[in-house]
């Protein structure tokens, strides 16, 4: 018998986190972050501590696994990438568990450079697996093969888990995207995901944060034309230009850095997190584009920074933290006029990203877009496509992967309840082959 355990990331959009069971065995899929705890962290000088984070609901409830004595039989933590609401939590609890943490190159990267920013620790081996390899889970049950297969999202090397288990394999799928025409890295590894379907999947995890949009998400290719339409068919001659995106978007970063120096400007990056996504990046070999790039993090060097930028804005594109509308983050502190950057009408700010669906992100943007209109800037929004499939893209991953159970995640009831209606439509039984999970559930298979 399989025991899915449904830790985190069934009730809200993020705090992602799943448990394995089987015999004396469980392995951990990914520990992240509930964002929305944490806004503005990222730009502030101190980190919470473990308890401090669980006393704001920043991570997932794990301590669910002591209850029924399973916290000594975990054999690995397994993250599918590097987004801090999948990986972010692993600082502050990997410490609980006699067991490695794997991931693919970038997202143990990220993690490392993560921690050293924080000053933290873990004493787990951190484990980088390449794209498509397999690590071997030693266990006291048998050994778990578990595959880390290549999948697009809005982050580089970005995985499905595959676990063998004698039962069959359980797959992992929070996060993906089906795109077809990726602008940095390859295309979703469709080959194995069918062979997989082949050797049978007992159940598969699955992202819904998108199943109730009737759409399929369209190819970062696309990010990139429209981009290319706002850089080079406005007049920006001379005017300041100011982009925010998600930090750890690498591909992203990599378009607006090439758009930047065909209009002649010179390209600066402002914010930790830029700073830290990009660095991981470099360490393995991922961001040459960065070296095209100016990266300011530390704030005397941010204040002199933005006093030379704002002489002659013509001359540079800013690309800073703030998307969210995150207090603290670069480009709030811009619109507080709270640095050197000085916006006027004459200048262009660029939302290359959708604000994140939850009520505190949603209340933050629109409190930054009411400051940054009193400048009277010109504000390009949702210059973005997402890193998550729509209703369509499920439909599809559902019937190339045909497993017998599927268990919709990643979002509130109505997110999952639109992905299981989906699984219905194609032939699945709710509540005996679709599966509605909420935090703290236990599905047995």
């Amino acid at each position: 018998m399989i025991k899915i355990h449904t830790i985190g990331g069934y009730n809200e959009v993020g705090k992602n986190m799943t448990a394995l069971e089987y015999g004396d065995d469980v392995l951990l899929f990914d520990a992240g972050l509930f964002l929305p705890a944490i806004v503005g962290v990222e730009e502030r000088e101190k980190i919470p501590t473990s308890k401090g984070m669980r006393s704001i609901g920043a991570l997932p409830d794990d301590l669910y696994l002591d209850k029924f004595g399973l916290r000594n039989k975990v054999r690995a933590i397994m993250v599918s990438h590097a987004h801090l609401d999948h990986v972010g939590g692993i600082p502050y609890m990997a410490d609980r568990y006699n067991a490695p943490v794997l991931g693919s190159p970038y997202t143990m990267e990220v993690l490392k450079v993560l921690m050293a920013d924080n000053n933290q620790r873990i004493p787990n081996k951190i484990i980088p697996v390449g794209m498509n390899s397999t690590f071997v889970v030693r266990g006291r049950s048998g050994n778990y093969k578990v595959e880390f297969i290549n999948m697009t999202h809005s982050t580089i090397q970005s995985t499905c888990v595959a676990v063998h288990t004698p039962e069959g394999v359980v797959l992992y799928a929070n996060d993906y995207k089906l795109d077809n025409a990726p602008v940095f890295g390859d295309k979703p590894n469709y080959k194995r995901l069918k062979e997989l379907s082949k050797i049978g999947i007992k159940a598969m995890v699955v992202d819904c944060l998108y199943a109730p949009d009737d759409r399929k998400t369209p190819s970062e290719k696309i990010a990139k034309g429209l981009l290319e339409d706002v850089f080079f068919s406005t007049e920006n001659r001379h005017s300041g230009m100011v982009i925010t995106t998600f930090s750890s978007h690498i591909a992203r970063l990599k378009t607006i850095t090439e758009f930047g120096q065909r209009l002649g400007r010179e390209v600066v990056f402002l914010g930790r997190s830029l700073s830290k996504y990009v660095q991981a990046a470099r360490n393995i070999g991922k961001a040459e584009f960065a070296n095209n790039v100016r990266i300011v993090t530390y704030r005397r060097q941010l204040e002199k920074a933005l006093e030379r930028i704002n002489k002659n804005k013509s001359k540079y594109l800013v690309v800073c933290t703030g998307h969210q509308g995150e207090p603290g983050s670069i480009l709030d502190r811009i619109a507080r006029n709270q640095l050197h950057l000085k916006l006027n009408s004459n200048d262009q700010v660029i939302f290359s990203s959708k604000t994140i669906p939850t009520p505190i992100n949603e209340m933050n943007r629109e409190q930054l877009s009411k400051r940054l209109k009193k400048y009277q800037v010109r504000i390009f929004d949702n210059v973005h496509v997402s890193g998550h499939g729509g209703r369509e893209d499920l439909r599809d991953f559902i019937r190339l992967t045909n497993p017998e159970h599927v268990i919709p995640s990643h979002g509130d009831l109505k997110k999952t309840t639109a992905g299981a209606m989906l699984a219905v439509e194609l032939g699945y039984k709710l509540n005996r082959s679709v599966h509605l999970m909420e935090n703290g559930g236990i599905l047995k298979i």
